[in-house]
């Protein structure tokens, strides 16, 4: 990870310990920041918005999917045949890396190994599946 990235993992984590706040706080900060990695790591093909084209599958509503089941996407036979749903800890694997986690994937991507980059990111797509 480069050094902007770094930087900008350790002000956000800055500013979470130096809230005094509640948890509600906390995961809003969280969520803020894991939209901004969504957009850095993961917008270039995926979209979290129905009216955007996207390479990927929409993202919108992915926490507590099962996997290969977005309406309308191509999934590969791999992805399409797994039979699991996407809980946080399957997303951060998937993330970290695809290709293991699941070989026979369309998904071509570099690993985000950063756990709290992972956890920002997850928190995000939470946001948008309730």
């Amino acid at each position: 990870m480069s050094n902007t990235g770094l930087s900008t993992i350790a002000a956000l984590v800055l500013a979470i310990a130096a809230v005094p706040a509640g948890a509600d706080q906390i995961t809003d900060i969280k969520t803020e920041a894991g939209e901004k990695f969504f957009h850095k790591e993961c917008y270039r093909c995926h979209s979290v918005n129905a009216d955007r084209d996207s390479y990927g599958p929409l993202l919108t509503g992915v926490v507590g999917r099962r996997a290969g089941t977005q309406d309308g996407y191509p999934y590969s036979e791999a992805l399409a045949q797994a039979g699991f749903v996407w809980t946080p800890g399957a997303l951060k694997a998937w993330m970290m890396d695809n290709d293991g986690f699941l070989p026979g994937t369309k998904m071509r991507h570099v690993g985000i190994s950063d756990p709290t980059v992972l956890d920002f990111i997850v928190s995000y797509l939470g946001s948008i599946s309730d």
